[in-house]
């Protein structure tokens, strides 16, 4: 087993990009109230307020640079409330100092708000709202009279914008922890997988060398597990490995890790544990593994027996070997197989992550802002526009406006697996971005309350759909905005100037955290679906592409076919040679099978030194007799063929034909007996 340590910088990275995010964000409104008060000077109070601006830029500018060191201190979370604080309090007194709640600088606080939404984690983010709320209170207040319901508007406005880009950052977050931990995470038996059991040893040896604690390193092996694939199946010696692998985490369910690091090998961290601790921990396991997966044993202690990971998995896999040269080791009975496959088939499946689920959520958060925005407007017309002449109209629009967003929203599951999703989405940003022109158009125009609603839905979109297709859409929406000011009442140069700019910046902000965001996620779907040591699929990759690949064979009425292998000798290699020569081996298989078939074929390794093949039909013997003779070169390979429609018609029936077939191949080229085929070379 290799074991890496981790830099302990990459713990503040986070931090430091979450703060320069916050600091960017920050500078926004004091740009645009430094260019308000430059471009009109002559006006009252434009020197005062240019110092404002000044220092709420400084304060941004100055955690901007300090980042790298703030983030490494356990107050950074409240220097960031701090520098948000200054940016409301700068922003509403901007706003005082304009005069007007209703003025061009009037909107710096909400947007603001918006602008922490994106930044900030929920419970800082609830903080600063509620502070917002009492910074715009403030501007209410002290400014000239507004419009009626000119403020209800833009506070539910700007407050819903900013709650549903902190729900879909929420979701997105959820969905990259989600994501992280199956990627670290062994799909067959849900134990760690080698990656993530590396971090987690980085992680608890420097926790232990900082506190001076002790941690002891356990390895072990099943007894002849590979009898077992080789008498009942792989299908059987895959249960009976994810029984093992949930009798070891419910043994070491709180104090330490479980990994599953090859095939029939585990390791576990034991955390606080001395040796004579770790060595009653190793009988305990050694007792509840005898009855159907007798295992083999090896513990090191840190740092009596060593002090990194490296040398510690060394002594640990001595003693494993000692051990197993010390017992009479024998091959489970298939008693014991079946009770444990029995036993496994009551836990259920391991939980996944939808492929589809980060899709129907930015489907589906457009039209939860459309019927907010509707919900808003519609309780402005009823509280504020009586006698007015266009009032039955502007319900309209709410209720049409309410009814498609809600279809969005309960058809989002489908829209996801639909092909029809990209122009209905398209069409329904259309629709909202008139609906939302035309209800401006009848209450006045953009400097009336119900304006700002034709730019508060542009920075979800940008966080939510990709820029390819989001900034045509967010470009619609502007020229809508323009039009309807130019074309309707008299909003003034800078109302419609500082509006569109602050919308423009929280709407590249979001672009940027959703690319930032996305690309997270590729890496770790990537990391998710891929085997660490030999970079083939693994079992949960592979049964993906495989259910693709199956969908698109059966609509085009192509054929596909089914490989299964495993290396001869594998399991006498690792003993006699190391598990780091079966490592090696293993990565020289998946590389040599990649380089021999075309590039749509498909390689994954499920498990140990068993690899799975999808090809086309046509030629597939032929294939399998290539693969096999370009193997021989290192080591045997025994394979079996299954055909799609003629030996199965899913994964489970390919698999069982092809496993069958296998094994056959294996006892003919043993000659009928039970000996072992040679090792590789």
């Amino acid at each position: 087993m290799e074991t890496r340590v981790g830099h302990p910088s990459g713990v503040h990275q986070p931090r430091r990009r979450m703060i320069r995010a916050n600091a960017v964000c920050r500078v926004v409104p004091a740009v645009l109230g430094a260019g308000y008060a430059v471009g009109t000077w002559g006006a009252e109070h434009r020197g005062l307020m240019l110092l404002v601006a000044g220092v709420m830029a400084i304060t941004a500018v100055l955690a901007y640079a300090a980042a790298p060191r703030l983030s490494q201190s356990r107050c950074w979370m409240g220097i960031q409330l701090v520098g948000a604080g200054v940016s409301l309090s700068g922003s509403a007194l901007l706003g005082v100092l304009d005069g007007a709640v209703h003025g061009p600088l009037g909107a710096l606080v909400p947007l603001t708000v918006v602008f922490l939404a994106i930044v900030l984690p929920p419970r800082a983010f609830l903080t600063m709202a509620t502070y917002a709320m009492a910074t715009y209170a403030i501007v209410v207040v002290f400014s000239e009279p507004s419009p009626d319901g000119y403020p209800m508007v833009h506070a539910l406005g700007f407050g819903g914008a900013a709650a549903l880009c902190l729900r879909h950052a929420m979701v997105l977050a959820s969905l990259r922890r989600r994501l992280a931990d199956t990627s670290r995470t062994d799909p067959l038996t849900g134990c760690l997988n080698r990656r993530g059991f590396d971090e987690l040893v980085a992680a608890e040896l420097s926790e232990a060398e900082r506190s001076g604690s002790r941690a002891s390193l356990v390895l072990l092996d099943l007894d002849h597990f590979k009898d077992v694939n080789d008498s009942h199946g792989h299908r059987a010696g895959d249960e009976l490995l994810a029984w093992a692998g949930h009798v070891l985490r419910t043994e070491v369910s709180v104090h330490g890790g479980v990994a599953r690091i090859g095939g029939d090998e585990f390791a576990l961290l034991l955390t606080d544990t001395d040796a004579d601790a770790a060595g009653v921990v190793v009988d305990r396991l050694r007792e509840q593994l005898r009855p159907c997966a007798p295992a083999s044993l090896g513990f090191a202690t840190y740092p009596q027996d060593a002090r990194d990971a490296t040398a510690l998995a060394g002594v640990a896999d001595r003693r494993l070997y000692a051990d197993k040269a010390a017992r009479d080791r024998r091959a489970p009975c298939a008693d014991a197989v079946a009770q444990a496959r029995t036993r496994i088939g009551q836990l259920g499946p391991a939980a996944t992550v939808s492929t589809r689920e980060r899709r129907r959520h930015s489907i589906a958060d457009p039209g939860w802002m459309s019927m907010a925005q509707t919900c808003v407007a519609l309780l402005y017309v009823l509280l504020f526009t009586a006698g007015h002449p266009y009032r039955v109209g502007m319900v309209a629009i709410c209720g049409w406006g309410f009814v498609s967003g809600l279809a969005v929203v309960l058809g989002a599951d489908w829209l996801s697996r639909s092909r029809l999703a990209r122009p209905i989405m398209l069409a329904f940003a259309v629709s909202s971005f008139l609906s939302c022109a035309s209800i401006a158009v009848l209450d006045g125009g953009v400097h009336g309350p119900l304006g700002v609603g034709m730019l508060l839905s542009i920075p979800l979109l940008m966080l939510g759909m990709r820029p390819n297709v989001a900034a045509p859409v967010a470009g619609v929406a502007a020229v809508f905005y323009l039009g309807v000011a130019v074309f309707v009442g008299e909003p003034g140069f800078w109302y419609v100037a500082i509006n569109v700019l602050g919308t423009a910046a929280a709407s590249v902000a979001c672009a940027v955290q959703g690319r930032a965001a996305a690309r997270q996620r590729r890496l770790l779907t990537r990391l998710s679906r891929v085997d660490v040591l030999t970079d083939a699929l693994n079992r949960r990759g592979f049964a993906e592409r495989f259910a693709g690949q199956l969908d698109l064979a059966r609509r085009h009425g192509t054929g596909a076919a089914l490989l299964v292998l495993d290396l001869d000798g594998f399991k006498q290699l690792n003993d006699t040679a190391g598990h780091a020569a079966g490592d090696e081996l293993l990565r020289w298989v998946a590389g040599t099978l990649r380089g021999n078939l075309q590039a749509h074929d498909i390689v994954g390794r499920l498990g140990g030194d068993e690899f799975v093949v999808l090809v086309e039909a046509d030629g597939a013997e032929d294939t399998a007799d290539r693969l096999q003779r370009a193997l021989a070169e290192r080591t045997g390979a025994s394979f079996g063929v299954a055909l799609l429609g003629l030996d199965g018609d899913d994964f489970d029936g390919l698999y069982a034909a092809a496993d069958a077939r296998l094994y056959r191949q294996k006892v003919e080229r043993r000659g009928g007996r039970s000996r072992e085929l040679s090792a590789p070379a």
